[in-house]
């Protein structure tokens, strides 16, 4: 037999699965543990107590009058009294041994007198005590219902099912892993010292502050609309609404309460919160298994509930006290009919009664439930009420089985869901973030990040944050910012104060500014770098810094998406002076002429993809300086010589073979500086002297074998790098170039140094490194500016002495072996000063990056 706390068990749920018992499951639990012990109860009732006594019913003879001996002769009166003290003396033991309630046959005798004895009256059997047991057995079995015998055991059956099915959804294994995931969930959003504090701390402001809001963010629009440098007052409107920057007006306060600060195991800890929350979400979500199990588990109930009332209301009048027996045993007693009493069937009756009537209750309760689940979309949940009574806005909205547990939630707290939802509001996890994130990045660790960079500028660079920490704004005197990989990078009005902030750095890192902040960078900032992956990444607001005057664009910017990228908003850039495109461009935009009247500089790396149409360049006419760099240009473009303001021309990195074009250069007047290094030219053609102004040539990595004596006609050349080619002479014409100060032939064929080179005296870096050269002319001496010599990795023996006469010459800058370098007299090795080496430092890192 089952015991009372082993039933209940199946009854039994973790504690914290409570708060998804709704009022009406748990009445149902109940309703359950009521029908439990009524039907253990009853059981144990009809286990101890429960029997049918039963005595014949005599059979009328043909005249009329009962038969009290069957068919034997009547018996004279002495020897009934001798079988009646037989049966009493066989009796006597058994009867010691009977139940209290067990019946046995019983002779009644009237106060009349035979011979002088008292004479017995009523009916009389000859059924012995063992004829008894076996007669009530039979009838039990034979004449009584078959509900009265196990209505409990039905009652049980049926309330552990009700239970189980009750709890069916916490058990089952694909449905308990999510449900225990939730509850714990809930748990730790519910005691998370970050829910207080983000509802007490940013609740919706009154109605006076917004008001305040609003009157502030016409006046900013209306600032912005007039603000335009022809005076306009409607000119600036169009480029708002075109370029689609929207502010929020809730950025325009100046200063957002402060968050008490969180304690650092509260702040990671809810950190780890919003994460959990996200991958739950995803992962329940996608399926509505939990809200389906529940459904079908309370259908399984309502439908056991009609099947219970039907048959129970069937049977419950089948149990009576009184039932006659026809066992078919006369053949063993000699009696056909039994007359037999239940004794359990009044209380039987009651406790049946009781149990439809919780039935019915339970049944209710289980209607009410249906109705509750289909009478409204339980797959879908609205955080709306938690978005108007708190600025948490962005909640957003959750559905199938996430939405089915706040509903359940809801109907033993509202509170739960409220709290949780603070976990779903990404402008809740980003407040958190910024409070965490500003007590770790304090000012002074701030200060310790602080560097200078080779053009001696104050820079700060910030990897991998989840924001910008307030006390970046209290450096004043940064001079540049860069901000790679913060996905949350957010530009308050703070930013005012950083009154020497010329430049700044976005790299994966779409900025969000508020207006204040706007303003302030749209009339100081001079440079702006914005790297990206994919073009709704670059802000908004850069085509509106109206003062900008250096543009860096990295990332695609294919032709199929040069619609998107709003370069058509460049017009309003009207202080832009330089335009640096790196993506992978297959024509030059035609936009980007509006820039036309302004732009000095175009630099445009194209990664390889090959840059097929460059009509646009025509139109910019002011033009000063051209890079077309990875192009796969196999020729100079025609468009190029149209430039007649054109000073510096790059063409590094194409697969340019010939430049017979380059005679058109001679339209070029203003041209100065020549790049084609690392390209795949084979000669330099002799129309090369045409390019009478040209001052700096870079020729190196080609595959260069000569070079033209025209070249050396042109007078004003200062630099010329034809490193890593295959060159064999040097012109004696080099000693024409009296202005050259740079000459480098690294890693060429060179043997022989002809002493016409040092005629060049304002010389100051040779670089004569791997060749084949096998003496240094003593002529060197004559180089008194040389401030920079190469000569390592050649067949030299020997240095001259002469290299004393070079009096700027440092060791730091003169490139040889050691054994070499030893071989020098003592006076010479003197003569070259390596303290000298301080003051040209920046001359010798100048020809490392050239080369």
């Amino acid at each position: 037999m089952f015991s009372l706390t082993e039933v209940a068990s199946l009854n039994d749920i973790q504690p914290t699965y409570r708060i998804l018992k709704p009022w009406w499951d748990v009445f149902m639990d109940y309703l359950g543990i009521v029908m439990l012990m009524l039907a253990i109860f009853s059981g144990t009732m009809q286990l101890t107590r429960d029997q049918v006594v039963c005595l014949p019913i005599l059979e009328k003879t043909s005249e009329g009058t009962g038969d009290f001996f069957g068919s034997q002769p009547p018996e004279t009166v002495d020897s009934l009294w001798n079988k009646e003290s037989a049966i009493g003396e066989q009796a006597a033991p058994l009867m010691a041994r009977r139940p209290p309630d067990s019946v046995s046959p019983t002779v009644h005798f009237s106060q009349s007198s035979v011979f002088g004895q008292p004479q017995p009256t009523g009916v009389r059997t000859k059924l012995d005590f063992q004829q008894y047991v076996f007669v009530n057995q039979m009838c039990y079995h034979v004449a009584l219902p078959w509900y009265s015998k196990y209505f409990p055991y039905l009652a049980l059956i049926h309330t552990i099912v009700l239970m189980v099915s009750s709890n069916f959804w916490f058990k089952y294994p694909k449905t308990s892993s999510k449900i225990e995931h939730f509850v714990s969930i809930l748990g730790k959003c519910f005691e998370s010292p970050w829910t207080t504090k983000a509802l007490s701390e940013t609740a919706c402001e009154d109605s006076e502050e917004n008001k305040q809001r609003l009157t502030g963010a016409s006046f900013l629009l209306k600032h912005l609309s007039t603000c335009s440098e022809d005076g306009s007052p409607n000119q600036s409107a169009p480029m708002l609404n075109k370029s689609g920057v929207t502010f929020s007006v809730e950025k325009l306060v100046s200063e957002i309460p402060s968050m008490t600060i969180l304690d650092k195991k509260d702040g990671e800890q809810a950190k780890a919160l919003f994460e959990k929350v996200r991958k739950f979400r995803t992962h329940v979500e996608d399926s509505d298994l939990i809200y389906r199990l529940y459904a079908i588990q309370t259908v399984i109930k309502t439908v056991k509930f009609i099947l219970i009332l039907c048959y129970t209301m069937t049977f419950v009048a089948s149990i009576d006290f009184d039932h006659v027996c026809e066992p078919e045993i006369k053949h063993l007693t000699g009696y056909a009919k039994f007359h037999c009493t239940h004794n359990m069937a009044f209380m039987l009756k009651k406790l049946l009664v009781s149990y439809i009537a919780i039935i019915c209750v339970y049944g209710i309760i289980c209607i009410y439930t249906l109705f509750w689940l289909f009478r409204r979309p339980l797959k879908e949940y609205s955080f709306e009420k938690v978005r108007e009574e708190s600025s948490f806005s962005d909640i957003p909205d959750v559905k199938n089985d996430f939405a089915f547990l706040l509903h359940m939630v809801d109907q033993y707290d509202q509170l739960y869901s409220k709290r949780f939802g603070v976990f779903l509001s990404e402008v809740s996890e980003n407040k958190l973030r910024e409070i965490s994130l500003n007590n770790e990045w304090t000012f002074e660790k701030l200060r310790q990040h602080v560097t200078r960079n080779a053009q001696d500028k104050l820079e700060l660079h910030l990897f991998m944050l989840s924001g910008v920490p307030d006390a970046v704004f209290d450096l004043t005197d940064l001079e540049i910012l860069k901000l790679e990989l913060i996905p949350e990078a957010r530009i308050t009005t703070k930013i005012s104060q950083m009154i020497n902030l010329q430049e700044l750095h976005f790299y994966h890192c779409p900025a969000k500014v508020e207006q204040t902040a706007f303003i302030f960078l749209r009339d100081h900032l001079r440079c702006l770098h914005v790297k990206f992956t994919d073009v709704a990444e670059i802000p908004s607001w850069v085509y509106m810094l109206k003062n900008l005057r250096e543009l860096y664009l990295i990332g695609n910017l294919n032709s199929e998406n040069n619609k998107m990228i709003g370069l058509e908003s460049l017009r309003d850039l009207r202080h832009l002076t330089c335009l640096h495109l790196k993506s992978n461009l297959s024509k030059i935009p035609t936009n980007i002429t509006d820039l036309s009247p302004h732009l000095i500089k175009l630099v445009i790396h194209n990664d390889g993809t090959k840059l097929l149409v460059l009509n646009s360049l025509k139109k910019i006419m002011n033009l000063a300086e051209l890079e077309l760099l990875n192009c796969e240009l196999e020729r100079i473009p025609h468009a190029i010589f149209s430039l007649t303001n054109l000073q510096e021309l790059d063409l590094k990195s194409n697969n340019i073979r010939t430049i017979e074009e380059i005679i058109s250069f001679q339209h070029l007047r203003r041209l100065t500086c020549l790049k084609l290094w690392h390209n795949k030219i084979i000669s330099l053609p002799l129309s090369i002297s045409h390019v009478k102004n040209l001052e700096s040539l870079y020729l190196s990595h080609n595959k260069l074998e000569s070079l033209p004596s025209s070249l050396f006609s042109l007078l004003k050349l200062r630099y010329i790098d034809v490193s890593h080619n295959s060159i064999v002479v040097i012109p004696l014409e080099i000693g024409f170039l009296q202005n050259l100060q740079h000459f480098a032939i690294t890693s060429n064929k060179v043997e022989v140094v002809p002493k016409q080179l040092f005629k060049c005296a304002k010389l100051r870096t040779l670089c004569l490194g791997h060749n084949c050269i096998s003496s240094i002319p003593e002529k060197i001496g004559q180089l008194s500016q040389l401030t920079h010599l190469e000569v390592k990795g050649n067949c030299l023996d020997r240095l001259p002495v002469q290299l004393g006469q070079c009096c700027l010459l440092s060791r730091s800058c003169l490139v040889v072996e050691d054994h070499l370098f030893d071989s020098l007299p003592m006076e010479v090795k003197e003569n070259i000063n390596p303290e000298s080496s301080v003051s040209f430092t920046n001359g010798c890192k100048c020809v490392s990056d050239g080369r």
